[in-house]
């Protein structure tokens, strides 16, 4: 996938745990997991708004774009 999500970052920056930003924002820590991971397909934008509330950042601080044909 061409987007890299960086919330392990963002997370690491803040010292917070998987568990107190998964409850912050209102998801369950497996579905944290799964963005985490970068198994997710999709995110709504109420959520990532949330992330970026709780994170005190932007949505480019969380996701990243690579470009595969450039890379490959």
């Amino acid at each position: 996938m061409a987007i890299i999500v960086r919330i392990d970052v963002e997370l690491a920056k803040r010292k917070m745990s998987v568990g107190e930003f998964a409850e912050k924002v209102g998801l369950t820590p497996a579905n944290v997991a799964v963005l985490k991971n970068g198994r997710a397909k999709a995110v709504r934008f109420s959520t990532l708004e949330a992330m970026c509330r709780v994170l005190e950042c932007q949505p480019g601080d969380l996701l990243e774009f690579v470009d595969e044909e450039e890379s490959a």
